[in-house]
Protein backbone atom coordinates (compact mmCIF):
# COMPACT_ATOMS: atom_id res chain seq x y z
CA UNK A 1 0.00 0.00 0.00
CA UNK A 2 1.11 3.29 -0.83
CA UNK A 3 2.14 6.09 2.06
CA UNK A 4 -0.53 8.87 2.66
CA UNK A 5 0.11 12.01 1.17
CA UNK A 6 -0.64 15.36 2.84
CA UNK A 7 -4.17 15.82 0.81
CA UNK A 8 -5.18 12.35 2.44
CA UNK A 9 -3.81 13.62 6.11
CA UNK A 10 -5.68 16.94 5.32
CA UNK A 11 -8.92 15.06 4.49
CA UNK A 12 -8.13 12.85 7.82
CA UNK A 13 -8.17 15.76 10.02
CA UNK A 14 -11.29 17.42 8.54
CA UNK A 15 -13.01 14.28 9.25
CA UNK A 16 -11.64 14.30 12.86
CA UNK A 17 -12.90 17.72 13.22
CA UNK A 18 -16.55 16.39 11.93
CA UNK A 19 -16.26 13.79 14.69
CA UNK A 20 -15.26 16.77 17.23
CA UNK A 21 -17.97 18.88 15.95
CA UNK A 22 -20.62 15.78 16.50
CA UNK A 23 -19.54 15.28 20.38
CA UNK A 24 -19.91 18.61 21.52
CA UNK A 25 -23.35 19.29 19.22
CA UNK A 26 -24.32 15.70 21.47
CA UNK A 27 -22.69 16.97 24.68
CA UNK A 28 -23.87 20.61 24.32
CA UNK A 29 -26.25 21.21 27.24
CA UNK A 30 -23.72 19.20 29.47
CA UNK A 31 -20.31 21.20 28.42
CA UNK A 32 -22.20 24.55 27.36
CA UNK A 33 -20.79 24.93 24.11
CA UNK A 34 -22.71 23.88 21.20
CA UNK A 35 -19.43 24.06 19.07
CA UNK A 36 -16.33 24.37 18.90
CA UNK A 37 -14.91 28.15 17.59
CA UNK A 38 -13.80 28.93 14.38
CA UNK A 39 -10.26 29.71 15.93
CA UNK A 40 -9.97 26.35 17.72
CA UNK A 41 -11.48 24.16 14.62
CA UNK A 42 -8.91 26.12 12.95
CA UNK A 43 -6.04 24.84 14.88
CA UNK A 44 -6.99 21.43 15.08
CA UNK A 45 -6.86 21.31 11.08
CA UNK A 46 -3.97 23.28 10.76
CA UNK A 47 -1.84 20.56 13.70
CA UNK A 48 -0.84 17.29 11.92
CA UNK A 49 -1.56 15.38 14.77
CA UNK A 50 0.03 12.04 13.18
CA UNK A 51 3.37 13.84 14.03
CA UNK A 52 2.86 13.89 18.09
CA UNK A 53 2.52 10.58 18.31
CA UNK A 54 4.58 7.48 18.66
CA UNK A 55 5.28 6.14 14.64
CA UNK A 56 3.47 2.84 15.58
CA UNK A 57 0.12 4.46 16.18
CA UNK A 58 0.37 7.24 13.55
CA UNK A 59 -2.13 5.49 11.06
CA UNK A 60 -4.52 5.86 14.37
CA UNK A 61 -3.68 9.24 15.03
CA UNK A 62 -6.83 10.67 13.50
CA UNK A 63 -9.34 8.60 15.41
CA UNK A 64 -11.25 10.73 17.93
CA UNK A 65 -9.38 8.70 20.76
CA UNK A 66 -6.69 8.96 23.45
CA UNK A 67 -3.46 6.77 22.30
CA UNK A 68 -0.39 5.60 24.64
CA UNK A 69 2.77 7.83 24.30
CA UNK A 70 4.86 5.76 27.16
CA UNK A 71 5.66 6.30 30.65
CA UNK A 72 1.60 4.91 31.46
CA UNK A 73 0.66 8.25 29.92
CA UNK A 74 -1.50 9.30 26.91
CA UNK A 75 -2.07 12.06 24.28
CA UNK A 76 -5.91 13.08 25.09
CA UNK A 77 -8.49 12.34 22.35
CA UNK A 78 -8.69 15.64 20.01
CA UNK A 79 -12.39 16.52 21.97
CA UNK A 80 -11.07 16.69 25.15
CA UNK A 81 -8.13 19.00 23.12
CA UNK A 82 -10.54 20.86 21.47
CA UNK A 83 -12.82 21.36 24.69
CA UNK A 84 -10.26 21.55 26.69
CA UNK A 85 -8.97 24.87 24.68
CA UNK A 86 -12.53 26.14 24.02
CA UNK A 87 -12.82 26.36 27.83
CA UNK A 88 -9.78 28.72 28.18
CA UNK A 89 -11.62 31.24 25.83
CA UNK A 90 -8.33 32.29 24.04
CA UNK A 91 -7.35 35.72 22.17
CA UNK A 92 -4.27 36.04 19.95
CA UNK A 93 -2.23 37.91 22.89
CA UNK A 94 -2.60 35.45 25.47
CA UNK A 95 0.18 34.31 27.53
CA UNK A 96 -0.36 30.36 28.32
CA UNK A 97 0.69 28.15 30.71
CA UNK A 98 0.56 24.53 29.97
CA UNK A 99 1.29 21.73 32.64
CA UNK A 100 2.01 18.41 31.14
CA UNK A 101 3.48 18.78 27.33
CA UNK A 102 3.48 15.19 26.44
CA UNK A 103 4.55 15.02 22.91
CA UNK A 104 3.72 18.37 22.45
CA UNK A 105 0.11 18.04 20.55
CA UNK A 106 -1.89 20.04 22.46
CA UNK A 107 1.02 22.70 23.03
CA UNK A 108 1.35 23.12 19.21
CA UNK A 109 -2.60 23.50 19.17
CA UNK A 110 -2.17 26.34 22.01
CA UNK A 111 0.53 27.90 19.87
CA UNK A 112 -1.85 28.20 17.07
CA UNK A 113 -3.70 30.23 18.84
CA UNK A 114 -1.73 32.94 20.88
CA UNK A 115 1.30 34.48 21.38
CA UNK A 116 3.23 32.39 23.93
CA UNK A 117 2.92 29.29 24.98
CA UNK A 118 5.00 28.10 28.15
CA UNK A 119 4.94 24.63 29.12
CA UNK A 120 6.13 21.90 31.85
CA UNK A 121 6.90 18.41 31.56
CA UNK A 122 7.92 16.38 34.27
CA UNK A 123 9.12 13.89 31.98
CA UNK A 124 12.63 14.73 30.42
CA UNK A 125 12.36 12.43 27.40
CA UNK A 126 8.77 13.53 26.94
CA UNK A 127 9.92 17.42 26.72
CA UNK A 128 12.82 16.67 24.38
CA UNK A 129 10.41 14.92 21.46
CA UNK A 130 8.06 18.06 22.23
CA UNK A 131 10.80 20.35 21.79
CA UNK A 132 12.34 18.69 18.33
CA UNK A 133 8.79 18.28 17.21
CA UNK A 134 7.62 21.91 17.61
CA UNK A 135 10.61 23.15 16.10
CA UNK A 136 10.44 21.17 13.28
CA UNK A 137 6.78 22.27 12.34
CA UNK A 138 8.42 26.34 12.98
CA UNK A 139 6.62 26.99 16.41
CA UNK A 140 8.58 29.89 17.66
CA UNK A 141 6.07 31.13 20.72
CA UNK A 142 6.41 28.16 22.66
CA UNK A 143 9.12 27.27 25.42
CA UNK A 144 9.30 24.21 27.55
CA UNK A 145 10.87 23.01 30.78
CA UNK A 146 11.79 19.82 32.69
CA UNK A 147 10.09 20.21 36.14
CA UNK A 148 7.08 19.93 38.35
CA UNK A 149 3.95 21.34 37.03
CA UNK A 150 2.02 21.88 40.41
CA UNK A 151 4.24 24.18 41.01
CA UNK A 152 3.89 26.47 37.78
CA UNK A 153 6.20 29.43 35.92
CA UNK A 154 6.34 31.70 38.91
CA UNK A 155 8.66 34.05 37.18
CA UNK A 156 6.83 34.57 33.73
CA UNK A 157 3.64 34.77 35.50
CA UNK A 158 0.58 35.49 35.52
CA UNK A 159 -1.15 33.56 33.17
CA UNK A 160 -4.38 34.75 30.91
CA UNK A 161 -4.89 30.77 30.69
CA UNK A 162 -3.37 28.36 32.69
CA UNK A 163 -4.28 24.45 31.02
CA UNK A 164 -3.28 20.88 33.06
CA UNK A 165 -3.26 17.75 31.04
CA UNK A 166 -3.66 15.94 34.15
CA UNK A 167 -5.58 15.41 37.84
CA UNK A 168 -4.96 16.70 40.78
CA UNK A 169 -7.57 16.41 43.82
CA UNK A 170 -7.60 20.02 44.31
CA UNK A 171 -6.86 22.97 42.43
CA UNK A 172 -2.99 24.08 43.24
CA UNK A 173 -2.36 27.01 44.95
CA UNK A 174 0.89 27.90 42.96
CA UNK A 175 -0.89 27.44 40.18
CA UNK A 176 -4.25 29.59 41.34
CA UNK A 177 -1.38 32.09 42.12
CA UNK A 178 -0.49 32.68 39.13
CA UNK A 179 -3.21 33.33 37.32
CA UNK A 180 -3.72 37.07 35.91
CA UNK A 181 -6.07 38.58 39.28
CA UNK A 182 -8.51 39.85 36.78
CA UNK A 183 -10.33 36.88 34.48
CA UNK A 184 -7.67 34.55 34.75
CA UNK A 185 -9.02 30.87 33.24
CA UNK A 186 -7.72 27.56 34.72
CA UNK A 187 -8.90 24.20 32.80
CA UNK A 188 -8.18 21.37 34.23
CA UNK A 189 -9.26 17.50 35.45
CA UNK A 190 -10.39 17.47 39.33
CA UNK A 191 -10.69 14.70 41.88
CA UNK A 192 -10.07 10.76 42.21
CA UNK A 193 -9.04 8.52 40.07
CA UNK A 194 -12.83 7.36 38.98
CA UNK A 195 -14.40 10.21 39.91
CA UNK A 196 -12.48 12.91 38.26
CA UNK A 197 -14.35 16.16 36.78
CA UNK A 198 -13.46 18.25 34.76
CA UNK A 199 -13.55 21.80 35.84
CA UNK A 200 -12.97 25.99 34.42
CA UNK A 201 -12.52 28.19 37.00
CA UNK A 202 -12.19 32.21 36.46
CA UNK A 203 -9.69 34.12 39.22
CA UNK A 204 -10.96 37.58 40.17
CA UNK A 205 -9.19 38.75 43.03
CA UNK A 206 -8.92 36.43 45.66
CA UNK A 207 -11.92 34.70 44.32
CA UNK A 208 -12.23 31.30 42.09
CA UNK A 209 -15.46 30.80 40.26
CA UNK A 210 -15.35 27.16 39.58
CA UNK A 211 -17.38 25.13 37.00
CA UNK A 212 -17.51 22.07 36.95
CA UNK A 213 -18.18 20.62 33.59
CA UNK A 214 -17.65 16.79 32.94
CA UNK A 215 -16.79 13.49 33.77
CA UNK A 216 -13.04 12.57 32.75
CA UNK A 217 -10.55 10.35 33.01
CA UNK A 218 -6.46 11.25 33.13
CA UNK A 219 -3.54 10.34 34.77
CA UNK A 220 -2.92 11.78 37.97
CA UNK A 221 -0.39 14.89 38.06
CA UNK A 222 3.27 13.59 38.95
CA UNK A 223 4.66 16.26 41.95
CA UNK A 224 8.53 16.09 42.19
Amino acid sequence: MKPLTEAHLAILRRHMVEVVDIEFDLLREEIGRPEPSVRVREALLAVPRHLFVPAQFAPLAYQDSPLPIGFDKTISQPFMVALMTELLDLEEDDSVLEVGTGLGYQTAVLAQLVARVWSVEVVEEFAGIAEARLRERGKKNVAIRVGDGSRGWAELAPFDAILVCAAAKTLPDPLVAQLKPEGGRLVMPIGEQGAQRLVRAVRNGDTMTVREVMSVQFSELEMV
